[in-house]
């Protein structure tokens, strides 16, 4: 067997998956997990994604990450893998969490407590996603668990733990949010994500410290900038209109205007 391709286009945004793939997903889902891990699933494309082609997808689901893992590099392997586990997981059943919420009554006090227990994992059997940052416990579906309780039991105080909470600042973009940020502002399209971060890097606008982006001194300055000379085309409104001319312009439904 000579060179395979794994997935299908990769510069999209559509969330389209075609009948055949969805029923070799149907038929890998069942036989590998059984018949009530699969859900009949669709998904409809966001306004303004490039429809041509299909979903980022695995092109032979019976290509399983760990069979193509001996030809490919480490970097190729996670990639292939975390693209094939999230579209097998799009097509399976919702996970099935059983919540419970206490009051807690201590000298006229009421102490609240909410936590959840995982009863079905559906699709979290195979895919759960985290956020970019260290030590993330979001792949822990039980981790505020909390112990069986019944009403007007009374608990053990084991510990008090008095904590003061501020205001914060919104957290700093990381790539993942940074990315996730211009999907929904409707900024670029996915082929443009990764060299602009790269380009920005490179220019020493902004610089990576454990994987948080920071902008640098030029990069203010640039940004002021620009902002205070160009403040028509420096802005979220303007780039994002732009690109849904363009989707306008590529469907011929409008023509491009000649200026005198």
């Amino acid at each position: 067997m000579g060179a395979v391709g794994l997935i299908t286009y990769m510069r999209t945004d559509s969330t389209r998956v075609s009948e055949d793939a969805r029923a070799a997903a149907k038929e890998y889902i069942e036989a590998a997990y059984g018949e009530q891990y699969y859900e009949n699933r669709y998904y409809k494309s966001k306004s303004g994604s490039q429809d041509a082609h299909e979903a980022i997808r695995p092109t032979y689901v019976e290509l399983t990450p760990e069979k193509v893992k001996s030809v490919l590099t480490n970097d190729q392997f996670k990639l292939y893998k975390l693209i094939y586990n999230r579209f097998i997981a799009s097509q399976m059943s919702a996970a099935i969490f059983d919540t419970l919420a206490v009051k807690i009554d201590v000298n006229d006090y009421i102490f609240r407590a909410n936590g959840q227990t995982i009863k079905f994992k559906g699709f979290m059997t195979l895919y759960v996603e985290t956020e970019d940052t260290e030590g993330s416990n979001d792949d822990d579906p039980s981790v505020n668990k909390i112990p069986e309780l019944k009403e007007g039991q009374e608990v053990k105080e084991e510990k008090l733990d008095p904590k003061q909470s501020f205001t914060e600042p919104p957290p700093r973009y990381t790539e993942a949010s940074l990315v996730k940020a211009l999907e929904e502002k409707g900024i670029g399209r996915p082929s443009t994500y990764s060299p602009t971060i790269t380009t920005i890097l490179a220019r020493r606008y902004i610089e990576k410290m454990q994987k948080v982006l920071h902008p640098t001194e030029l990069g203010k300055i640039v940004n002021k900038l620009l902002v205070e000379n160009f403040p028509d085309v420096i802005n979220v409104e303007f780039t994002a209109k732009m690109e849904e001319e363009f989707d306008i312009v590529a469907e011929r439904t409008k023509r491009m205007e000649k200026s005198d």
